[in-house]
């Protein structure tokens, strides 16, 4: 097993070596090692033509056992798809119409809008530093047949309480609950079938580094019984044509073929993830993410709800308009505009003392550019 050593990163990430990269929540970076092994398989393309793509099949199989290792979940249980938004909006498909579903307010517009695009009966609980809490009364107000939320907020990084997601589990056994993991997972350990979700969905291109073009969404047990999805395709039957009448829920999402560039991505860059360990990678994120708001709070730049939050995720949201914007990239900090401030997002790549260094610069700001008010 490769040991994890973040002071050696670097080497592996060209983009730290001159950028403070603070934008993982918009898309993870690629490692050199991943592009060689891109490289090699363009290459046996290239030179092997069908012969390398048949095989590719294979190898594409073999993905659903790399995430079921990855997340703790069957491989019969693992869907392949090439993103979350794409993964969503065909199981919705599948939803009786009449679900009553409960959203969060100004959650990632992929949660949010496939439900109200097809006009389910929706509500809302308010997000904030008692997020828990309101999502609780709602649930105790109204009767509701789906719960759909992100694991982490992709504006301010609030993370919902894993403890209190299998107390929903516990307290509401009939509502199906989806999540979509795209900016929690790859960052921290995550169990899913001992999760309490029925649906976990997420794209591999930001925290789990594997590019674009791949995704996941994995299922529990009885998930199956919420969904009569219509989508399907030669590759739902894995070419069987006598199996067209008997599609497992999670085939009904890959209706087609998967390129094998995406998704031997995708298995490249979870295996070497596993390698480093998620518990190392969770512990070491949790270091320079503390770091990072005991700093920024010092400055009065993050909001009182992420501070009063007991967990979170690796997102922190400074107060900031344009001109600060402006004036950290020009001091060559990446990161984004998102939620009326801005995004900060900090992975394994990232270090102290890249926190230590915009700490500096956000001090060495006009007063003006950081001030609460602004």
């Amino acid at each position: 097993m490769a040991k994890f050593n973040p002071d050696s990163l670097s080497n592996s990430f060209p983009v730290v070596k001159h950028t403070l990269y603070f934008n993982t929540a918009a898309i993870g970076l690629m490692s050199e090692e991943l592009l060689e092994w891109r490289q090699e398989h363009d290459l046996d393309f290239l030179i092997g033509g069908s012969e390398m793509k048949m095989e590719s099949f294979q190898m594409i199989s073999g993905v659903r056992d790399t995430l079921g290792e990855f997340f703790h979940c069957h491989r019969q249980r693992i869907a392949l798809v090439p993103n979350f938004s794409l993964g969503l909006n065909l199981l919705l498909e599948g939803l009786p119409k009449e679900s009553r579903v409960l959203l969060l307010e100004t959650d990632y517009p992929s949660v949010n809008w496939p439900f109200e695009s097809r006009g389910f009966p929706v509500s809302y609980a308010t997000l904030g530093y008692d997020l828990e809490e309101q999502i609780d009364k709602k649930l105790k107000e109204a009767t509701y047949d789906v719960f759909a939320f992100s694991l982490v907020q992709w504006e301010d990084g609030i993370r919902l309480d894993p403890e209190f997601i299998r107390y929903v589990r516990d307290q509401y056994p009939d509502l199906l609950l989806i999540a979509d993991g795209t900016q929690c997972c790859g960052a921290c350990d995550f169990n899913f079938d001992a999760s309490g979700l029925d649906v976990l969905g997420g794209s591999g291109y930001k925290w789990l580094l594997a590019g674009t073009g791949n995704g996941y969404m994995l299922f529990s047990e009885r998930a199956s019984r919420f969904f009569s999805p219509k989508s399907t395709g030669f590759n739902a039957v894995n070419a069987k044509l006598e199996d067209k009448g008997n599609i497992r829920l999670p085939k009904h999402l890959e209706p087609g073929h998967l390129d094998s560039l995406c998704f031997g991505s995708l298995d490249f860059s979870v295996k070497r993830l596993m390698e480093w360990g998620l518990e190392n990678i969770e512990a070491y994120n949790g270091r320079i993410v503390s770091r990072a708001a005991e700093n920024l709070a010092e400055l009065k730049l993050l909001d009182e709800a992420v501070m009063r939050r007991k967990v979170h995720g690796n997102i922190l949201n400074i107060r900031g308009d344009d001109r600060l914007f402006k004036y950290l990239a020009q001091n060559e900090v990446s990161c984004s505009q998102r939620g009326g401030g801005i995004r900060l997002s900090l992975h394994l790549y990232n270090s102290i003392s890249d926190v230590d260094r915009l700490v500096q610069i956000l001090k060495s700001a006009d007063s003006s550019l950081t001030s609460p008010e602004k």
